[in-house]
């Protein structure tokens, strides 16, 4: 039996894909590792979509920069960058999208959100280590130092206003008929 997709659900794809390539050029290059909010983006999608949808929102992101689109941080793209050093992290959005959006399909409940959200971000965070290091030969207190510590309070940060914001979007969307 063939799924029927729904257009809705491709057009919100496609928006939180764009989202998440202009919130990728929101930034503060701060070490090897640029802080900007594309985490946010993978956050939001997972409160918003359903988690085929929010993790497939977050692939065509990666594609889109693995193509050429200048859809990174800094306005990069091409299989370089994500091959490169923070290649892992960027693959990591699937990780983070879909832990959210199961938490939220599934529960709905704050807590467990919060927890799916936190363990999205250490699968992200476990991923885009391990590949800093494969890259750059970094050690992991080393890759630890420079991609993971600065981050954990304005990830964190990013996944409470994510949860606030899709909450609130979410009931208008509803509202409108489009969720």
């Amino acid at each position: 039996m063939k799924r029927k997709i729904a257009t809705k659900d491709l057009v919100l794809t496609a928006l939180f894909a764009a989202l998440t390539a202009v919130l990728a050029q929101i930034q503060l290059p701060i070490g090897p590792v640029p802080f900007n909010l594309a985490v946010f983006g993978a956050f939001l999608a997972g409160m918003l979509l359903e988690p085929a949808w929010a993790a497939a929102s977050m692939g065509v992101y990666m594609l889109l920069g693995a193509v050429g689109i200048p859809v990174f941080a800094g306005f990069m793209g091409g299989p370089a960058v994500l091959l490169g050093k923070t290649g892992g992290y960027v693959i990591g959005y699937i990780f983070i999208a879909l832990a959210t959006a199961l938490a939220v399909k599934r529960s709905g409940k704050l807590p467990v959100i919060g927890a799916a959200m936190l363990a999205g971000l250490l699968i992200c965070y476990g991923f885009g280590t391990a590949w800093f290091m494969a890259v750059t030969g970094a050690d992991l207190v080393s890759a630890l130092g420079w991609c993971v510590l600065p981050f954990i309070v304005p990830d964190v940060c990013k996944g409470v206003l994510a949860c606030v914001l899709g909450r609130l979007l979410a009931g208008r969307l509803a509202k409108a008929g489009v969720a």
